[in-house]
């Protein structure tokens, strides 16, 4: 099973690992949250992922990260190993989340891609009409965004 962790500017870590409690409560027992305060230098932030990531023995891990180039990317960007058993996705969102979520048996490569391709999806601009209003509908979890 691989496992997810979050690393964001916080409180946002927490709050999408609260996201996905609540909706796939079955699905979030694999994610991990650092929430980065101000404080944190990229050496911290990177010994605690370091220290989760070993805390929760996945054999491999997909990050989930805010802003490529802040600090919690950054930090993220250095638990990347040769082996590609850990790979970093920045840009985190609901639908990106969502789209991992359930998915810890599919192999890194895949989830990397759900990752990227459910956060740019997930962005929608809303039309007054809302049969125009469309959302994944080929997925294996309930929600109707995931």
């Amino acid at each position: 099973m691989t496992g997810l962790l979050l690393i964001a500017h916080a409180p946002l870590a927490s709050a999408l690992a609260t996201v996905a409690e609540h909706t796939f409560p079955n699905c979030a027992p694999q994610v991990t949250a650092l929430d980065v305060t101000p404080e944190m230098s990229v050496d911290e932030v990177e010994a605690r992922a370091r220290a989760l990531l070993s805390a929760a023995g996945h054999a491999e891990v997909l990050v989930l990260t805010d802003v490529f180039g802040a600090t919690p990317c950054n930090a993220a960007q250095r638990l990347l190993d040769d082996a590609g058993h850990v790979q970093v996705v920045s840009g985190v969102n609901v639908p990106m989340l969502w789209r991992t979520l359930c998915y810890s048996s599919e192999p890194l490569a895949d989830l990397v891609t759900r990752a990227s391709e459910g956060g740019v999806k997930g962005i929608v601009k809303a039309e007054p009409d809302p049969s125009s209003n469309t959302s994944c509908d080929s997925c294996r979890c309930s929600s109707p965004l995931s």
